[in-house]
């Protein structure tokens, strides 16, 4: 069965809709029965982030795929139904993520190092436990320390598709200097 373009893309903003993760291009491709060429996704897709252009809500790409989400404008309106407050993190927390996000992969001494401080396990547990990073693997010295990594939940959570669009390290290390001492 042979869909026109208009249902192609009928079918993948409904699956977009309802899915509450970002969905692969790989998995997209498998909501038809027949072969659909990536240019041919990637030109769907394109046009269904055109029709919601101006809307409040946008089609993005994220490192682990495709995904619907709010505008960031409208969250504060969003906000209002749910006023829990997202979580607050220590400077030290955000100093050892952004070590790790921009020198991964990197072991716990790497990030001591640099911060001139020893890291508290409960900070890893606590990125781990977020789901931001990961260990990768383990340095071949002594000891064999895990080796840290950032994960896709924190490139989607950041709305990135990847590590290179990270912000530059000077407006990183401006964003670390304004935040208050919690720990």
């Amino acid at each position: 069965m042979n869909l026109n373009l208009s249902e192609i893309k009928r079918v993948l903003e409904a699956a977009l809709l309802s899915s509450p993760e970002p969905i692969p291009t790989a998995q997209l491709k498998k909501l038809f029965d027949f072969e659909l060429a990536n240019e041919m996704l990637r030109k769907v897709l394109d046009e269904l982030k055109h029709d919601w252009q101006g809307r409040s809500v946008e089609l993005v790409q994220v490192a682990s795929g495709w995904r619907f989400q709010v505008r960031p404008e409208f969250q504060p309106y969003l906000d209002r139904l749910n006023p829990e407050k997202p979580p607050k993190y220590s400077r030290a927390v955000l100093e050892t993520l952004a070590i790790i996000a921009y020198r991964q992969p990197v072991t716990r001494g790497d990030i001591e190092d640099i911060r001139g401080v020893s890291v508290n396990p409960q900070i890893i547990k606590t990125l781990e436990a977020r789901g931001w990073i990961e260990t990768v693997g383990h340095k071949d010295v002594p000891g064999r320390p895990a080796l840290l990594a950032t994960t896709r939940k924190f490139l989607d959570d950041l709305g990135l598709r990847a590590l290179a669009e990270l912000p530059p390290l000077p407006e990183t290390g401006q964003l670390l200097a304004a935040l208050p001492e919690t720990e």
